[in-house]
Formats: structure tokens, sequence, C-alpha cells
């Protein structure tokens, strides 16, 4: 069967059976249509685990190399804060453009490009000073924006009766490459001569998604337009449930962005060494592997995922607790439970997903959600960095985190009950 899932008949029938299934009134068809979406999806399987392989690790590769790229490129904290908070600002307005570019170019097209548009930036970046490495994140940064928005799409249409199963290895992928970034990096530096090589490493894993990509999209056509009668035209600017989606959707990635791009210096200023604290932020993303590949098919399958949003929260919010009050006492405990806090992201996805009818509205709410959303998140790295600044230390900016981590709690339990845009 070929890769092909972007055809006009096909996703307002599968959200259909998607529904049944999910309520327990049907089970998935055992024969052909599941032979499609195993056989058939296979390549375009292993093409969406290799792309969110390189979701992360221009972002986490940074942290534990901060001070040395500071030093080296006689960078303010000032930049600093700009390096981390690119990132958001990237996603936000890549992110808005994303179902635009899909339905001019398809949405394999538009994969591959930003593939190719993140190796470039990944290469360039190490390449010459401070602005050099400004501009290169921020290349790389657009091109991850760009397939965070598409490839729940591509998981919606090419694979409708285990969308929950392929968000979590998706997300259980993601979360991978954003710990062998943050714990990698380290060693590549030693190994490879410096910060420089040690960054541009990473531009290798990206091509290599990138040629898998094209073989695996290859046929694959245009996003399917909304058909007479449904709801694909109506603005989901007007949808309150699509804004608190969105809000979820922001306030985790606002967290996860301070994480990935603070907590390793939290953690050297409270005296852990720089190795060990690429490390603790490498354990942070990889505990969300497992939890990521378990935890989304069970709340798929539920009617509500409230539960699983809140309980995965507080764990997070009792992490960052001890990180305030006690950063050295136990901080592989914190990490661990810091990391279960945001495995949350692999429910936002999942919740995305859930929230719309058809592949079209998913692209859509995707678009809304990890724009806008991106856009609330960027404000978070710097302005984490410059109540550090203003204040000298890190607590004020660790109890904003912890009121964010609520807040975020309160609009992931309403985005989790079961309704649609």
């Amino acid at each position: 069967m070929a890769v092909d899932s972007w055809d006009s008949a096909r996703p307002s029938a599968y959200a259909e059976r998607l529904e049944l299934e999910l309520e327990g009134g049907v089970e998935a068809e055992p024969s052909r249509s599941r032979a499609g979406v195993v056989t058939g999806g296979v390549l375009l399987a292993v093409a969406v685990v290799l792309t969110a392989m390189n979701l992360r690790p221009a972002i986490t590769s940074i942290g534990p190399l901060l001070a040395e790229m500071r030093e080296s490129l006689g960078a303010s904290a000032l930049w600093a804060s700009a390096l981390t908070t690119l990132p958001g600002l990237c996603f936000a307005g890549a992110g808005l453009a994303a179902p635009l570019l899909s339905r001019r170019f398809g949405i394999g097209a538009a994969i591959a490009v930003a593939l190719g548009v993140l190796t470039v930036g990944l290469a360039v970046r190490v390449l010459d000073g401070p602005y050099v490495v400004l501009g290169g994140t921020l290349v790389a940064t657009a091109g991850i924006a760009l397939i965070n928005v598409l490839i729940p799409v591509v998981i919606k249409d090419s694979f409708p009766a285990r969308v929950g199963m392929m968000t979590g290895v998706y997300t259980a992928a993601l979360q991978g490459g954003g710990a062998a970034g943050s714990s990698l990096s380290p060693p590549f530096e030693t190994a490879f001569g410096g910060w420089r090589p040690a960054l541009g490493s990473w531009a290798v894993l990206a091509a290599v998604a990138l040629a898998v990509w094209l073989i695996a999209a290859r046929g694959t056509g245009r996003p399917p337009r909304p058909a007479a009668g449904t709801a694909g035209g109506r603005s989901l600017m007007r949808s309150p449930l699509a804004w608190i989606v969105t809000v979820f959707f922001g306030l985790q990635s606002f967290i996860a962005y301070v994480v990935m791009g603070w907590l390793p210096q939290v953690f050297i200023d409270s005296g852990v060494s720089k190795s060990a604290s690429g490390l603790l932020l490498g354990v942070i993303s990889l505990i969300a592997v497992p939890i990521s590949l378990v935890v989304p098919p069970i709340a798929a399958r539920q009617g509500n995922q409230s539960a699983w949003i809140v309980g995965m929260g507080v764990c997070g919010f009792v992490g960052m607790v001890g990180v305030l009050v006690a950063p050295t006492w136990s901080p592989l405990l914190w990490s661990v439970l810091i990391g279960i806090g945001m495995s949350v992201f692999s429910l936002a996805l999942t919740v995305i997903a859930l929230r719309a009818r058809t592949g079209a509205e998913t692209a859509r709410l995707s678009g809304m959600a990890q724009g806008y959303g991106y856009l609330l998140a960027a404000v978070g790295p710097f302005v984490f960095g410059l109540l550090h600044d203003a204040t000298g230390g890190w607590a004020l900016s660790l109890i904003v985190l912890l009121v964010i981590w609520v807040v975020q709690m309160v609009f992931g339990a309403l985005a989790g009950r079961r309704r649609f845009v």
C-alpha cells in the first residue's frame, strides 16, 4: 500500500472510526485498514522517529556549554537570555505559518524543507561570532517549528487507529533526542576539541533524518480540504476549547524551555559539576521516553485525560520545589520528578489530536496551539534570566516558575476533558 496519507476521502472516516474505538464501540479493523497502517506506514514511522530525534538537540545541547560559549564569544547575559528565548519566538512565528505552507506545497514537501533548514542552521551557527550563533539558531529552530506543527497531522492521518501509540513513539523519540543533546554535548566538546564542533555535529543527525524522510514521504500529497458542511472553515479563534488547549500547550512549553535553557546553570551555581548538570538535564529528557511510550496510548483510550495531566504536573511541581529549597540534597530525585512533570508534553500533543475530529482540523488546532502557545512560552527563558540578573539568585525565578506550573495544571485539566473544537 502506498505511503500517501492525504487523499480527501480518508481523514473524516478514520476520525469517526477512531472516536468509536476510543469509546469502546468498535475494534480497529484487523484486515485491510490495519495492514495499511502497519505495513504501508513502517518506513514513514521510521522517518517520523528520526525526525523527532532532531527536534530538541539544537536547544538542549546549548545549556551545558553555555558558559564556555559566553566566555569564548565574549557574550553578555543578555545575549544568553536571547539565545534561550529564540526557540520560543521561532516556534511561534513558523508554527503559525506551517498550515499555510503545508496547504501550498504538501505536508511531505514542507517537512522535507524544514529538515533541510534545520540542517543548514545547525551547521552555520558554529562558524563565527555571537550574532552568527543567534542567526543559525534562529534558522534551525524555524525548521523545528514547522515540523512541530505538521507531525501531529501526519500521525492523525497516517495512523488514525494508533494516534495515542504513535504520539507516544514520536514524543519518546523527541525526548530521547533531547536527552542525547544535553548529555552527549559535554563529552563531544572534550572529544572534538571545543564547543563549536560539539554543537555542529548535530547537523549530521538532521541530514540523516532528511534523507530517510525524502524516501518515506515520496508520493505524499496535500492535506484534504474541508468537506462541505464541516466545521473546517470555522475560525478556531472563537473556540474557547481551542484557546484552552493553546494556553495549556504554551504553559507546558514555557516550563520546558526554562528548564532546558537554565536548569543546568541553576545546578552549577548550587555546586553541582558541569558534567553532572548536563547529565541531570539528560535524565529529565530521558525519563520522558518510557512515560511517552506508555501513558499516551492509555490516556487516548479514556474519555478524559485530565487526571493524567494533573498527576504528572504534581510530580514536576514537587521536583521544582526541591530545586528551590534543597538543590544539592538529591538533584537526581528532583530531576526525575521534573522529568515526569515535563512528560506532559506527550499528552499535550495527544490532546491536540483528540480534540479535533479530522486531519484538517488537527492541522489548524496544531498551528494555533503551537503558534500562539510558543509565543507565550518564548517569554519564559528571558524572564527567568532577567529575574536572576535583577536579584542575583535563582529563588524568585523558581517561585515564578512554580506559579506557572500550577496554572498549567489548571488549563491542562480543562483541556483533557472529552470535547471537540
